[in-house]
């Protein structure tokens, strides 16, 4: 019979408010800032003044730690689940002070009417209105006796009834004595039995991620500075994505502007680059792979937690020194060289927009590998090379598409275990054979999902190629992916839908070709074997109807780099099909010839 994992018991609000002033329940400043509407916060004061339940509250107590001395801590509460209820209760009935979306200081009051019996958010109208308790935290708190409020009132309202009043007042007073129930899970449960619990219990809320948890232990951790490291990971993906939030950062968290992770994320105040704007999942899943040589983000939390892997008894050194190295892997991440140089190594691969990305986790993978090879190496001069070629090996094959977790776990230790030019090679033999090229690659093209990682690698491989975009004479594809140019039908969608074509069949990536947008609209419908007979003609008398190439040689060139046939009668409607193919295998050959110059 399998041990309990888990215990429910119903508490105190006033016990759990008790627990959180004393650290009992670590609620982390900053483990996601309050995301709720203050009308939230509302309505939760509605139902338990009315006795309305108000769910549970999901905590998992960290184990028992093994001190130097030999003696044992135990951990706090963290919470898993409910931040958002707990918070909302300290603001409201402990008048705490709430980190916003802005990441701001600020008070949320609840206001109370008596006689109607009616919650509402404090405003400036309802502050004057001498029929409410414009707060209701220092009565519900005992900051202010319930009588003098009463008297209070009711020298204001001497029409309103004194019985009423005072047993109204009663009745708010009372909501720290309802209960909240509160699920503990057992100190010894592994992450992925938690998160499952998670699941189960909460299984029409946002599921539990790995990550999440993470940061949880992160935040609740203050003999390690927890609370700045996760700080640090959350604001530097909040400045990569809104640089302007430097300023409030500046402004309303004077303590962390003192600290060098700060320092060293100042450069992105004046950056905008959008090609990599890692969430927080991502920046701690590549701090932490590239520093512990791990893909498992359970593993991390077993490594904050103090594991011993070997004796699966938990000791204090152990959780120093994962804090220490988790805390050098955010700080290799956010250097400003670093990030730069791996964006730098990215586009020089042809992907110049973040639109062609369209796998994270291949991209996370890259960065690890960069860290960690440039830390390994230094630098040595293939570092680039390697990075680039791995990078769109993933994206090719989908190597992170399955299961990342376990591809991480896999490929960081075999990096770490073995000469990175020899396990790429050894990859590259596996993944990329012959068969790939010629077949599936050929058959993954054979697609109408415009996000296709194989068409996404093809346009990249134009613009690594530095080729022209379709009938263009001087704009490039790349220009075209950094202006967002036009996607063109060789054969126009509506002149097949016209001959009952569908749409996977009319969108069928091998019928995409980047283009400008005059040429594109100039062609609009028209049947591509007579705008084709157009653009020979003006090869031909140098007046140019379509784009501006204006003899054979260029459009001979122009049509070899768009991997498009040279003959008229390929552009007929009855060889669509048989176009299709040929292009297909074309934009394989391409893909196969720019990936091994990488």
């Amino acid at each position: 019979m399998s041990s309990q994992k888990y215990s429910v018991n119903q508490h105190l609000i006033e016990t759990l408010l008790s627990w959180v002033k004393s650290g009992e329940i670590a609620i982390p400043e900053i483990q996601r800032p309050f995301v709720w509407d203050a009308s939230k916060v509302r309505d939760l004061m509605d139902s338990l003044y009315q006795g309305f339940p108000v769910g549970y509250i999901i905590a998992w107590r960290n184990p028992t730690v093994k001190l130097k001395d030999g003696t044992l801590a135990e951990g706090k509460k963290v919470l898993i689940d409910g931040q958002q209820r707990v918070t909302a209760l300290t603001a409201a009935i402990a008048g705490q002070q709430v980190v916003n979306k802005d990441y701001k200081q600020i008070r949320i009051r609840i206001a109370f009417n008596p006689v109607d019996e009616r919650f509402e958010v404090c405003n400036p109208a309802i502050e004057k209105d001498k029929a409410w308790f414009s707060d209701i935290a220092p009565i519900v708190s005992g900051e202010q006796k319930s009588h003098k409020v009463a008297r209070d009132y009711l020298a204001l309202n001497p029409d309103v009834n004194e019985d009423l009043v005072y047993e109204r007042l009663d009745r708010l007073c009372d909501i720290i004595k309802k209960q909240i129930g509160l699920i503990e899970l057992a100190p010894d449960l592994d992450i992925e039995t938690v998160t499952e619990i998670f699941i189960r219990i909460n299984s029409k809320g946002v599921v539990l991620s790995q990550a999440d948890f993470a940061m949880s232990k992160i935040a609740a951790n203050e003999d390690f500075d927890g609370n700045s490291l996760r700080k640090a990971i959350d604001y530097f993906c909040h400045l990569a994505v809104a640089p302007e939030f430097y300023t409030q950062i500046e402004a309303n968290d004077t303590e962390f502007v003192k600290t060098d992770y700060f320092s060293a994320m100042r450069w992105l105040r004046n950056e905008n680059d959008d090609l990599y704007d890692p969430s927080y999942s991502d920046m701690l899943r590549v701090a932490f792979t590239t520093r512990f040589n791990r893909g498992r983000l359970s593993d991390l939390v077993g490594l904050l937690s103090g594991r011993n892997f070997e004796t699966r008894t938990y000791e204090k050194s152990i959780e120093e020194n994962s804090f220490k190295l988790l805390g050098e892997g955010v700080r290799e991440f956010i250097n400003e060289t670093n990030f730069k140089r791996f964006l730098m190594i990215i586009r020089s691969a042809g992907f110049v927009d973040p639109g062609m990305i369209q796998s994270t986790n291949a991209l996370n993978f890259a960065y690890i590998l960069y860290l960690k090879l440039k830390r390994d190496l230094g630098n040595n001069p293939n570092i680039e090379r390697w990075v680039r070629r791995w990078f769109v090996m993933s994206l090719l094959t989908g190597r992170y598409s399955g299961s990342p977790e376990s591809q991480f776990d896999k490929d960081i230790r075999a990096v770490h275990d073995t000469p990175f030019a020899d396990h790429l090679a050894a990859v590259e033999s596996a993944e990329l054979s012959d068969a790939f090229w010629q077949i599936g690659l050929v058959q993954n093209l054979e697609t109408s999902v415009v996000n296709s990682p194989a068409l996404k690698v093809f346009w990249a491989a134009q613009s690594y190629l530095n080729e022209k975009g379709f009938l263009s004479k001087d704009i490039t594809v790349r220009d075209m992916l950094v202006h967002h140019g036009d996607v063109h039908h060789i054969f126009p969608k509506n002149f097949l839908k016209g001959r009952g074509l569908s749409k996977a069949k009319y969108n069928q990536v091998a019928n995409y070709v980047m283009v400008q947008q005059e040429v594109n609209i100039k062609i609009g419908d028209r049947s591509p074997i007579d705008y084709m007979k157009d653009v020979l003609d003006q090869c031909s008398t140098g007046t140019c109807k379509f784009g501006a190439i204006d003899n054979q040689e260029l459009l001979r060139k122009n049509l070899q780099e768009n991997c498009l046939p040279e003959s008229l009668s390929d552009y007929e409607y009855d060889n669509f099909e048989s176009f299709l193919l040929t292009r297909r295998k074309k934009m394989a050959e391409k893909v196969r010839g720019y990936y091994f110059s990488l």
